[in-house]
């Protein structure tokens, strides 16, 4: 609540220009001042210095809710895909961070852009009639593949010229290739959200740009790499929750050395970026490969669905289950953050040589 910029918390124009020179922009910029350095930064007296901190506190400071309230805004957003919006009790919650992590090839990239399109339709059709901002940090977008989804999935809505273009016009695409230029757009997220009226955030991939970044095997860079995904857990977090959307991510692959895996090995494949990463997100979907064609999700983590698998393709619609019974719990679930998951097969790997065979399937 406090990286709430000073103009949502009531703060007027002409004071967030004054402010802005002293570089306080966010309520948490203000309220780590004092009245004195307040009254010297805004140009006010001490009594009307110390009334706009009161306003600023008040602003920030989270509302109390009842449990009945909770229920009655429960709400999700639909994935267009019956057999999971059922198993997750509707479909992706609102307000948390929804976590789409598995190899490369399953379908992570195609999943976020048929959810741009499904958040871009009316109501009417079970979108949302809202604006995406989109962010990539792997160069994976296709504006081209949109479309393709867009037309093949709903070919009655978008069978004009117009509509597509709509359509294609609601998605706003920023590209950030490094940390610093992810941390800068999130920062700057909250403004984004409201002058886009966006109803969905998505960030395909977390993992990317971190993982080119910091070499874990310095000294001081896994503390620094856990920082850095920790404020952009919490800033995601709070516009979740501010402005009751759902915050989407994509998340790469790793090997565990050490462990069981499903095979009984001494190593499996399971997501990257660690066990704390993994329990700063509300609901984890894994995809995994179950042969050539067919993949499967996981639903490894969530606050109200089973452990459960269902099986799909990716098809020129996009994400396709096999069937509206597909779902069935498989298994007992584990630590979210050691899910093994199951790669695509007849690759050259050695066994004694776990990383090399991880950067062949995470490329």
């Amino acid at each position: 609540m406090a990286t709430r910029k000073l103009k949502r918390a009531g703060v007027s124009d002409d004071m967030c220009e004054q402010l802005k020179r002293h570089r306080i922009e966010s309520c948490k910029d203000l309220l780590s001042l004092g009245p004195l350095e307040v009254m010297h930064a805004a140009g006010l007296s001490f009594r009307r210095a110390s009334e706009l901190l009161q306003t600023v506190s008040r602003a920030v400071v989270p509302p109390v809710t009842t449990a009945l309230e909770l229920w009655r805004q429960h709400s999700c957003f639909s994935t267009s895909l019956p057999a999971l919006d059922r198993v997750l009790r509707g479909g992706l919650p609102r307000g948390t961070l929804t976590e789409v992590t598995g190899p490369s090839g399953c379908g992570k990239t195609q999943m976020c852009l048929m959810l741009s399109v499904l958040a871009t339709l009316p109501q009417s059709l079970g979108g949302q009639d809202s604006g995406v901002i989109y962010i990539d940090t792997e160069s994976a977008f296709s504006a081209e593949r949109l479309v393709e989804i867009a037309q093949s999935r709903f070919p009655d809505h978008f069978g004009c010229r117009e509509k597509v273009l709509q359509m294609a016009g609601r998605v706003h695409l920023f590209r950030a290739l490094t940390c610093r230029n992810v941390l800068n757009r999130l920062d700057r997220l909250e403004e984004d959200i409201i002058s886009t009226g966006a109803g969905l955030v998505i960030l395909d991939s977390v993992a990317s740009v971190v993982r080119k970044e910091f070499d874990t095997t310095l000294p001081g860079n896994l503390m620094h790499r856990s920082n850095m995904l920790g404020h952009e857990a919490s800033t995601l977090k709070y516009l979740a929750h501010q402005f009751n959307i759902p915050v989407v991510l994509t998340n790469q692959i790793t090997t565990h050395v050490g462990g069981q895996g499903s095979e009984g090995d001494s190593w499996f494949v399971t997501a990257a970026l660690g066990n704390t990463w993994s329990h700063s997100v509300n609901t984890r979907l894994i995809v995994q490969y179950v042969d050539d064609r067919r993949r499967q999700i996981l639903i490894a983590k969530s606050p109200v669905a089973p452990f459960a698998v269902l099986n799909y393709t990716v098809e020129k619609q996009g994400i396709c289950m096999d069937g509206e019974d597909g779902q069935e719990v498989l298994y007992e679930g584990t630590d979210p953050g050691l899910q093994p998951i199951r790669v695509q097969t007849g690759f050259n790997f050695n066994l004694t040589k776990p990383m090399e065979w991880t950067e062949q399937t995470e490329q």
